[in-house]
């Protein structure tokens, strides 16, 4: 019974995923299912939080979605404002005339937004550098599909990678460890994800079977 109570939070991802699946509810509400599901078994299951918690915790998600949504609102600002003045245009032009060639600007802005992951959230990156870089896709003739994997992954390494970390300061966190516990630890995971990106990067079936199989 101790082993059942302990490895109840593993149901977590077949609730969420399984409720998407079934159409019983879209992702964004599948993240609220999350937060009920995560608090209940907290109060009720390891009794790790009780009600008296709830006001700090409500108060520090509402802290941290702020700043979110500050950045996402100004990242979404930029982005219309690059798309009303037209600027993704010339850039493209510049970069397919320039002497990278296309693995050359594609290495370049790989690197990018490795750099930017650092410091930024995801969704505010591709805010405000996706409307950039489309017509630097289609410049260069790059599969869609293919490229935006490229560039999730770079931005996922990027979430994981010190100073900032994004992600892992979440992770750690919740771990109730330091980063700096976590760093030699997570340098095998950046590592192996890189590595992951770089064999993609080669060898683009390895994105781009399964979508075909799938008919995208």
């Amino acid at each position: 019974m101790k082993s059942l109570r302990e490895a109840s939070g593993l149901a977590a991802p077949v609730l969420i995923l399984g409720g998407m699946r079934l159409g019983m509810f879209t992702p964004t509400e599948a993240a609220v299912v999350a937060v009920i599901y995560g608090f209940a078994i907290g109060l009720f299951v390891h009794r790790t939080i009780g009600f008296r918690d709830l006001h700090a915790i409500l108060l520090e998600a509402a802290e941290v979605s702020a700043v979110i949504m500050l950045i996402m609102g100004f990242a979404g600002v930029f982005s219309y404002s690059v798309i009303t003045l037209g600027l993704a245009d010339p850039m493209a032009v510049a970069l397919r005339e320039s002497l990278l060639g296309s693995t050359g600007t594609l290495l370049v802005l790989l690197a990018v937004f490795l750099a930017v992951g650092v410091f930024l959230d995801g969704m505010s990156i591709f805010l405000i550098f996706i409307p950039l870089l489309i017509p630097v896709m289609r410049a260069f003739a790059w599969d869609p599909v293919w490229f935006g994997i490229l560039v999730t992954m770079s931005v996922a390494i990027g979430q994981f990678t010190p100073p900032m970390a994004v992600n892992l300061m979440v992770s750690s966190r919740l771990a109730g460890v330091s980063i700096e516990q976590t760093v030699p630890w997570v340098g095998w995971f950046v590592a192996a994800f890189a590595l992951a990106m770089g064999l993609v990067l080669v060898w683009p079936g390895l994105a781009l079977s399964l979508p075909k199989a799938l008919g995208y």
